[in-house]
């Protein structure tokens, strides 16, 4: 069994490995202001940014889902990994060797099943690139060199060659420490009569990486007439691959995918190298399955749905190119991007393309191209006779609940009039209010669907729950004295230096919103504000009692704090506005108490009374005139 991770190089590879980088491995960020950045969150589909980062703090907060935490967190729940595998993952990356508390350490023994896993894979990668190499691979190269790529071009995709026999790659990786339950596991062996044996045999070999760039699985191209299997032959479903979430070329293309907010999407794997070399470095692929909504998870975190995104089809001409198509338009709609389709001349595929024309004619394709709706609504218009008034009724029946799909109005009511015109129905409005009522029929059958989840520049717009947890009152941001104790808060974590000393005066009853008051309990337990070390988020976040409170922490160290400038002033008028009002409240209170007194009361209790509502009657005052300076 392994022994635990020292806790100070889990500290140490926490450091190391910059947040934003880990998280910019998965999705698009930009600049959301006060030093943090914003992504659409890869734990939820939304369709505006509500996920942020905050890279000088090393933590991630979703203010739709709530998912947040550290760098560690977030690669445990995007990759679904231990807190060990992910430690050691991260150390990997970053140089660190780690030290474990208990006894001595064998990789081969001791590594998490996913990290064992993507290790085979980098090795079988590896391997696979020596054997082209072979003279028996030779027919291999001239597979490649027959569609236009040389040496340098398999060595930049990776691609390689599975030899022939039965056990080659097996009995490699178990030179290499992998035990025949892993290589089954992996999908890299299978069963066979007398023990494992490799799944791939003969064929050239493509590596199919996420998006981190680790191999997660194979495609393999048959090349001899004597194998029976599949033209194209992929790893089958395992724990690291699952072919609906992975697109082959992504972590070659996500750079450019982000940088330019456009993806091209091919069929295969050799239109994507042929797409790369001809100067189109956004080309990705599907790996032996339909594109469909995890796919577009995937790019949606790329693009990050900006108005200039685009994704541009470049599927066959043929029948089953045209199907494919059909199918992406279908989910269309899941876009906020604009989708086109691109179809070269004669119906070849970006690679014959190149190789018959060249790099320019491989570039010019994706540039003059269809919008997908207009080709989806084209190839059903041409079913039918549209000379006919009954040919062209039965077309619009066809297509106007495709158009009726499209969410925005003003695009709803342009695709409506160009159907008209597809279909030769003179009175267009006759369409649009067609298209227009079958939306509404569609909207009252399945509902509006949920109110958008309120984001960090929608919180004081509406009223927020609490996490579950510290019992009270529910959160309501639209409260003055719970918005000032979450600014006042937020100053405590994130800058600390501007609220101490005052700030650890504090009492915990002094913020009325539970989960706030423990947040504050937290920060006590930690040490308090004062003189805050280095690591003193950490501390604060380990102090909370439970993962609810620990999740409201991170996410009042990553949120923007509302002011323009930020601080000292602005702080100073936090810490005197919660004070005021909780001092305002005791002297409520204390009103109370001296009115049940009465006249009849016991003389030195009232005089007490009294004295105390004297003393903060004056007090409240002096805050009023003086501000922090009374503190």
């Amino acid at each position: 069994m392994a022994g635990r991770i020292n806790d100070d190089d889990v500290k140490a590879v926490r450091d190391a490995v910059p947040i934003d980088a880990v998280v910019s491995e998965y999705l698009q960020l930009r600049n959301a202001g006060g030093g943090n950045l914003k992504g659409l969150c890869p734990f939820h589909d939304e369709k505006s940014p509500s996920f942020q980062v905050s890279p000088s703090k090393g933590l991630f907060h979703c203010f739709g889902c709530q998912e947040g935490g550290d760098t560690i967190a977030f690669v445990m729940k995007i990759d679904h990994l231990s807190f060990s595998e992910t430690v050691e993952r991260l150390a990997a990356k970053a140089g660190i060797t780690l030290r474990y508390e208990e006894g001595g350490y064998n990789p081969g023994h001791q590594r998490g099943e996913r990290i064992r896993l993507v290790e085979a894979h980098q090795a079988a990668a590896r391997y696979y690139i020596e054997q082209l190499g072979s003279p028996e691979a030779e027919i291999g190269r001239k597979f490649l060199a027959e569609r236009g790529f040389d040496q340098a071009a398999a060595e930049h995709f990776g691609v390689g060659y599975s030899p022939a026999g039965w056990d080659h790659l097996t009995r490699f990786l178990r030179g290499k420490g992998f035990s025949d339950k892993e290589l089954i596991l992996s999908g890299l062996s299978q069963d066979g009569r007398r023990g494992p044996i490799d799944r791939f045999r003969g064929r050239l070999m493509w590596p199919i990486r996420d998006v981190g760039g680790e191999v997660v699985g194979f495609g393999a191209r048959k090349l001899r007439d004597d194998d029976n299997g599949p033209k194209y032959l992929n790893t089958p479903e395992t724990p690291i691959y699952k072919k609906s979430q992975v697109l082959y070329g992504i972590d070659l293309a996500k750079k450019d995918i982000a940088k330019v907010s456009r993806a091209v999407v091919v069929e295969g794997y050799t239109d994507v190298m042929a797409c790369h070399l001809a100067g189109v470095t956004t080309a990705i692929a599907t790996c032996g399955t339909a594109f469909g909504g995890d796919h577009i998870k995937i790019l949606r975190r790329l693009l990050m749905d900006n108005g200039s995104a685009r994704v541009i089809f470049t599927f066959d001409g043929d029948s089953a190119g045209q199907k494919a198509a059909l199918r992406a338009f279908e989910d269309d709609q899941k876009f906020a991007a604009e989708t086109y389709i691109a179809i070269a001349p004669d119906g070849m595929d970006p690679c014959e393309l190149r190789l018959a024309k060249g790099d320019q004619a491989v570039a010019e394709l994706v540039e003059p191209r269809t919008p997908l709706f207009e080709f989806a609504l084209r190839q059903i218009v041409k079913r039918y006779d549209l000379e006919t008034p009954a040919g062209r009724a039965a077309a619009l029946d066809e297509a106007a609940p495709i158009v009726a799909r499209i969410k925005n109005v003003a695009s709803q009511h342009e695709v409506a009039v160009q159907l008209a015109g597809m279909l030769g129905i003179l009175d267009t409005q006759f369409v649009v209010r067609r298209v227009a009522q079958i939306a509404r029929w569609s909207r009252d059958r399945g509902g509006r669907g949920p109110a958008p989840a309120p984001g960090p520049n929608r919180q004081t717009a509406a009223p927020a729950q609490a996490p579950a947890g510290p019992a009270g009152p529910a959160l309501n941001l639209r409260s003055p004295a719970h918005r000032t104790e979450r600014e006042l808060l937020k100053l405590a974590l994130q800058r600390p230096e501007l609220v101490s000393p005052a700030f650890d005066a504090y009492g915990i009853d002094e913020f009325t919103a539970p989960p706030y008051a423990a947040v504050r309990q937290c920060i006590q337990d930690a040490g308090g504000a004062t003189g805050a070390p280095p690591d003193y988020l950490d501390a604060v976040r380990e102090a909370a009692p439970n993962d609810t409170v620990r999740a409201l922490v991170t996410e009042l160290a990553v949120e923007t704090i509302f002011a323009k400038t930020v601080d000292e002033a602005y702080a100073g008028d936090q810490l005197v506005t919660v004070r005021l009002r909780a001092v305002d409240r005791r002297i409520r209170d204390v009103q109370g108490t001296l009115a049940r007194l009465g006249g009849n009361g016991d003389p030195e209790r009232v005089a007490a009374v009294q004295n105390e509502l004297w003393v903060l009657t004056q007090y409240g005052q002096s805050l009023r005139n003086n501000g922090a300076a009374a503190l």
